[in-house]
């Protein structure tokens, strides 16, 4: 199926430094695109994929499953990596996840991670049902668009795809699980305000990784999709200087 205009991946070329954007579920690289040119910017080398089966028709979606958006993260790093000298990953909400996936893969390949509202599970009981409802329906209601600037939009599918939205949840049991293996050093910004990710998530991520270089950082005017909201300067700015500030320094072995 033709890409939704706007839904495109994009490449910047820029210095030594590769910066690996990953966008989050049901999304496109439109919600990243702004902080990618900003860090562009700086002089950056930026990629952003577009997942496999997003920016397309819903239908897509439903025919992939985690693996396969892993596996393009996987390739954009591979080509990134060959290009830079070396990698930070970033990524939104269940891009944080699969940034995080990669760090537990590839740890020491990466020289550190930011993450914004990044999914690692759900206290919600009437998501244990999703199994079932996969199996009778496409799709539920969407979770798109959760974001309290005026005026901004988020090109992301309107209603989420159930066979992948249980494939979602199976990604948050192998990451979640494997988070001790993460020691890079992680950025992460997290909304006090959030439609989408709950608190869960951030509490299992601080816990979980074995990473000691770990800051966190509040946003009080955003909502899930931060990086088209009212935050979303605090987190371009706050990232390209955490990100200078870590390039270049060798990590414990």
């Amino acid at each position: 199926m033709p890409v939704l205009a706007g839904a495109q991946p994009f490449t910047f070329d820029g210095g030594p430094i590769g910066i690996l954007l990953i966008h989050g579920f049901t999304g496109t690289p439109q919600s990243l695109r702004p902080w990618g040119e900003h860090l562009a910017g700086h002089g950056f080398s930026i990629s952003c994929p577009r997942l496999p089966g997003h920016g397309t028709v819903l239908a897509d979606m439903n025919a992939t499953r985690w693996p396969d958006w892993y596996a393009a993260v996987e390739r954009a790093f591979e080509d990134l990596h060959g290009r830079c000298t070396e990698v930070f990953a970033a990524g939104l909400s269940m891009g944080g996840t699969l940034a995080l996936r990669l760090a537990e893969q590839h740890g020491e390949r990466l020289s550190g991670l930011v993450l914004v509202n990044p999914s690692l599970g759900t206290e919600r009981k009437d998501l244990a049902l999703l199994k079932i409802l996969a199996k009778l329906l496409p799709s539920w209601k969407g979770v798109s668009n959760d974001i309290k600037k005026a005026g901004a939009r988020e090109l992301a599918y309107p209603r989420i795809p159930l066979k992948a939205a249980v494939s979602l949840q199976n990604l948050w049991a192998t990451t979640a699980g494997d988070l001790a293996k993460v020691d890079v050093p992680i950025l992460t910004f997290r909304s006090t305000e959030d439609h989408v990710v709950e608190p869960l998530s951030g509490r299992l991520l601080l816990d979980g990784v074995r990473s000691t270089d770990v800051t966190e950082k509040l946003l009080h005017d955003s909502y899930h999709v931060a990086t088209l909201d009212n935050d979303a300067d605090q987190i371009f700015a706050d990232s390209a200087a955490w990100i200078l500030d870590h390039a270049g320094v060798q990590r414990p072995t």
